[in-house]
């Protein structure tokens, strides 16, 4: 049977067919959608892990079982599950063992473009990159026989435009995959004596695997009518070459993008003329080819910055005839903005009002950076606000005790930012965590967290509360504000600033679009009232505007959070 399938979703129907049963993951756009697809399924078992390296690590943990795992994740998220990552390559595996990594070039919903290729390199493990969802069913399946045969986690690359385009994909039937546990120290306890024996199997590895490449369907050659020039390319850059070239000139198209053939590549760039590296963001294939001492060109034309199109290859293949899509319209800018009645918006309006410096983190949250709040001075990564203010504050010996907080989501607490509220804690911080508790992981799309009591499968579980942990690991002064009273915000940011010990605020409210959320009838603007003053517009509400010198109103888009009536002196804004 055919179907049209998002990348994502063709993914998640390869695991199944493959017949893996376990399933551990972090939300992280573009990977997000896998986990989701596949949890509809219920012979597998899947869940929302705290984040990437317990993903990983519960993966391997079910593949050591003798179960075909998977766990997935953004490019970033990979950086948390490095640890793992590398060990695991040593160890190798007892089932097959896939993991998914979402590259998110053009930096669409991320804060770094870095390519994850060199993840594949670095740690010695096989990567297998699809270009289009009947690839990503197909790749899913072959990464498991590939990490079996060949004793070895296997890294699935996609990217943004391959997990969140369509295409149409033909359903298998799903393969039951049962082994079992078998001890064996000397391969899985990493400890230096065993360590340094499986180092050898390792690079032996590599060489069956790039022995594999050469031979491997693919990695094909797609021949052309014209060989003044040949291009090897990959992942959506394939796409983008095959729309503006056709069939005018050859193509080498890699599959498996490490290890790389040698002798293939060597034998396609002597059949052309000029060779040409198309690929996104570093020049992975270009360094392979001029490791091989084999003459190219690549990023002089096509730029590690951001992501390809049909256009830019185009204008760059300048000898090839431009048949590709050109998209001659300009779209209007969307700059990202909270929600109307987003929680985090009094929060970080009352923190702006008090000119504090704000460290941030990773989350819908990252807004309160955006004008007009403007409040927000720095984001890094995962955790990174927690960690981060300590350093602030040691650094300048409590100079900036009262003036700095921290912010971080329920989520993103969970996932990283436990362990620096302990470092605060245990090395004595004077400052202040905000943890905006938004009931949900909002970013990504509204997936479950430990502090929410629901499991990805919809089902009730334990859910973690926040204040009983914050006291547990040493912080005294714990309290819980509503965010839509901003009198109450003021006076408990200032308490706590003022506090000679470490304190956290739970800014608690909800998420505005979470479907179980009852709002207040819309706001409406009495016109009489209304003198254009502008108060209301200095949260940057997407549901307020100024039309005539006037405060107006989306009636489609207010939930009736009531912050801007508080933000009025002249009680313009009243319930409809």
């Amino acid at each position: 049977m055919k179907q049209l399938m998002l990348g994502n979703e063709a993914v998640a129907r390869g695991l199944y067919e493959a017949g893996c049963s376990f399933v551990s993951s972090y939300p992280g756009t573009p990977s997000t959608e896998i986990t989701e697809a596949v949890a509809k399924y219920p012979e597998v078992y899947a869940e929302w892990a705290p984040n990437e390296k317990v993903a990983m690590e519960a993966a391997f943990g079910a593949s050591l079982a003798g179960r075909r795992s998977f766990c997935g994740m953004k490019h970033v998220g990979l950086n948390v599950a490095a640890d793992p990552l590398f060990t695991i390559s040593y160890t190798g595996v007892n089932a097959g063992m896939v993991i998914g990594v979402a590259d998110d070039a053009g930096m669409h919903s991320s804060q770094n473009e870095q390519d994850s290729r060199h993840y594949a390199r670095a740690a010695k493990i096989p990567m297998l990159e699809p270009a289009d969802s009947a690839e990503a069913i197909a790749f899913a399946k072959l990464a498991y026989e590939l990490s079996e045969k060949f004793d070895t986690p296997v890294l699935l690359k996609m990217c943004t435009r391959v997990s969140h385009s369509q295409s149409v994909v033909e359903l298998g039937a799903r393969v039951e995959v049962l082994g079992e546990y078998k001890k064996d120290i000397a391969k899985y306890v990493m400890m230096p004596g065993n360590a340094k024996r499986r180092h050898p199997v390792v690079e032996a590895r590599t060489r069956a695997l790039a022995e594999y490449a050469e031979t491997a369907d693919i990695n094909r050659v797609e021949p052309g009518a014209d060989k003044c020039m040949g291009i090897i390319t990959s992942s959506t850059s394939y796409q983008y070459v095959k729309e503006v070239v056709g069939d005018t000139y050859p193509v080498m198209k890699l599959g498996m993008i490490w290890p790389m053939p040698e002798q293939k590549i060597r034998d396609f760039a002597a059949s052309v003329e000029k060779l040409v590296i198309v690929e996104e963001l570093d020049g992975f294939i270009e360094c392979h080819c001029r490791d091989l001492q084999i003459p190219c060109v690549g990023k002089e034309y096509f730029s590690c910055i951001d992501e390809l199109s049909q256009n830019k290859v185009a204008q760059q293949l300048a000898a090839a005839p431009q048949t590709g899509v050109k998209l001659d319209a300009q779209i209007p800018p969307r700059p990202p903005v909270m929600c109307a009645g987003c929680p985090h918006r009094g929060l970080f309006y009352t923190l702006k009002k008090n000119k504090l410096t704000v460290l941030g983190d990773i989350g819908c949250y990252t807004l309160g950076a955006v004008a007009p709040l403007a409040a927000v001075d720095s984001v890094i990564c995962m955790g990174a606000s927690v960690s981060g203010i300590h350093g602030f504050s040691k650094s300048q010996n409590g100079a900036a005790d009262g003036q700095t907080v921290a912010v971080i989501g329920d989520s993103t607490f969970m996932h990283s930012g436990i362990t620096g509220l302990v470092n605060m804690a245990y090395n004595e911080s004077n400052a202040t965590v905000i943890i905006v508790d938004n009931s949900i992981t909002g970013m990504t799309g509204h997936q479950q967290n430990p502090t929410t009591g629901v499991n990805l499968k919809g089902d009730p579980c334990t859910k973690i509360d926040l204040e009983t942990l914050c006291r547990a690991v040493g912080i005294r002064r714990v309290r819980v504000v509503d965010p839509y009273d901003l009198a109450q915000c003021d006076v408990a940011i200032k308490e706590e600033l003022a506090a000679q010990e470490p304190s956290v605020i739970i800014s608690r409210r909800p998420c505005a679009l979470l479907k179980n959320v009852k709002h207040k009838a819309p706001l409406a603007v009495d016109s009489d009232k209304c003198v254009g003053c502008k108060a209301c517009m200095k949260i940057g509400c997407p549901a307020i505007s100024i039309v005539d010198g006037k405060a107006k109103v989306d009636a489609t888009q207010c939930v009736g959070c009531g912050v801007c009536q508080q933000l009025c002196k002249f009680d313009a804004l009243k319930e409809v």
